[in-house]
This record gives C-alpha cells, structure tokens and sequence, in this order.
C-alpha cells in the first residue's frame, strides 16, 4: 500500500469484521525519537491460537470469499523493511491489538498518508462503531473520540457530510504541523 493510513483502514476493517464495537487507534510518532509507531486495538472477538500463529502468512485468511489474506502480511512486510517491529496480541473473547513500528528516516517507509480522510471515511461507514484516535507529534497531541463527538452533537448525526468535513481538516491540520 502506498500510505501507512490505508493499511490503518485495513485493520480497522478486519476489526469491524471481528465485530468490535469499540476502536482504538493511535499513531506515536515520538517512539523512541527514531521511530512511528501504529497500534490498532479492539475489542472484538479475538483470534484463535492456531489462526493467530500463522495470521501474517498471507495465503492464510478467515474469509471464505478468496483464499488471500493480504492486509496483515503486507503491514507487516512494510514495518520489517523499515527496521520496525510488528506484534499481533489477540485474546478469543477479549480482541486483538496491532502494533507496527517504521523507522522514521527509512528509505523505504510510506508517508502516513491523508489520515483524515481515513478517519472520515471510517466514521461515514460505520457510524455506530466507537473509535478514539490519538496521535502523538513531537510535543503535541490530537484525540478524538466518536463517542464524545456524538454527545456533543444535538440533532446532527456524525456522518453529516460538514461534521465529516470538519473532522477531516482538523485532523489534517494537525498532521501539517
């Protein structure tokens, strides 16, 4: 994938597939001042044993549709080719966290990519999941919490297109900085 934000997306969807309700996302790009580091955590149904020891082998999936599973093997391949580590910890009942780091002068590292527009599209599409994201830049940071959002909200519903919009730019403008 060309942006580390679409594979974000991919994790999210195979979150929303495991049937979590709740998602946390947060990108720390301070990690050891020399790393990005991603963790994609939720509270879905988890992964077996035996499926999550072989989970980034991408001819391995719990689809029934196609005999590929590529989004996690391709994640993973990204955070090893720039001197990251990658970790899959999953519980069967409790969910699954996802974690990836990238070297953050690595040649061969993705730019994050439009992280708003992968934040918006999540929330467009499945505006009964929660999700709280986090990033972390050198001294500053950006939350936001759907959940928080929707109290917030009287008779507009979270995926009206200039909620949406307002959301995109303040994320974007914070990934500007």
């Amino acid at each position: 994938m060309k942006e580390l934000s679409l594979h974000i997306l991919d994790l999210v969807e195979n979150s929303i597939q495991a049937g979590a309700t709740q998602i946390d996302i947060k990108i720390d790009e301070t990690h050891l001042h020399t790393h990005i580091k991603i963790t994609v955590t939720d509270n879905g149904k988890g992964i077996d044993p035996a499926m999550l020891a072989v989970i980034s082998d991408p001819f391995v999936t719990s689809r029934t549709t196609r005999r590929v599973g590529l989004g996690i093997a391709l994640f993973k391949a990204a955070s090893e080719r720039c001197e990251g580590i990658f970790s899959i910890q999953s519980r069967q009942g409790n969910g699954t966290t996802v974690t990836a780091t990238f070297a953050i002068d690595h040649l061969d590292r993705a730019p994050l990519g439009d992280l708003g527009a992968t934040m918006t599209t999540l929330i467009a599409g499945y505006p009964d999941i929660g999700i709280r994201y986090h990033h972390i830049l050198f001294q500053d940071s950006f939350t936001m919490n759907t959940a928080e959002l929707k109290s917030g909200l009287d008779t507009v519903e979270l995926n009206d297109p200039a909620i949406l919009s307002r959301i995109k730019e303040m994320i974007n403008d914070f990934c500007k900085q």
